[in-house]
């Protein structure tokens, strides 16, 4: 007998642990090339995981907007998603913005975040900022709110390399 309640205790177990998923949390990320952040959220979309935004999420980086369904991202009161037009080096050095890659970004966002840039000129080298209670009215808010910021923010692993390599020829931030 206690080894048949062991035994579905054990298959209880398992059965809830593929049903479990894991918790993503943004404080501190700038951005960085726009492929590598496709590819990032690609994963992380398909592993079913929450993204608690918690900090700053600029640039790049806010393509988890288009990539993460909206009921799987939250928002605390330290979240702040920073857009700016896509950019890259031109053949003097200094940054070029490149329109295409800039349209591509800004496609990638929900209705209401492309109003709110719209409504503020749109994607331009200057940076705009979402936060507080614009950002809010959104995205729910994530009820661990002092949970989520005292916790240190995962990191996910750098892709593997041939990740890296379709990312080729994106723009940076």
């Amino acid at each position: 007998m206690k080894f048949l309640t062991g035994l579905l205790a054990a298959i209880v177990l398992v059965a809830c642990m593929g049903a479990s998923h894991a918790v993503v949390r943004i404080a501190d990320d700038r951005g960085g090339r726009i492929g590598t952040y496709v590819d990032r959220y690609q994963d992380l979309r398909q592993s079913g995981d929450t993204v608690i935004i918690d900090g700053l999420c600029a640039s790049a980086c806010t393509i988890v907007l288009g990539a993460i369904p909206r009921d799987r991202i939250c928002v605390t009161s330290h979240a702040t998603l920073g857009f700016h037009a896509a950019w890259d080096f031109g053949s003097n050095g200094r940054a070029v913005t490149n329109s295409e890659a800039t349209h591509m970004l800004y496609s990638m966002y929900p209705s209401q975040v492309k109003r709110w840039i719209s409504q503020r000129g749109g994607l331009t080298p200057h940076m705009l900022f979402l936060r507080g209670r614009q950002l809010q009215a959104m995205y729910k808010p994530c009820y661990l709110d002092a949970q989520a910021s005292a916790s240190r923010p995962l990191r996910r692993s750098a892709p593997p390399a041939e990740q890296l390599e379709s990312a080729r020829g994106q723009l940076l931030h």
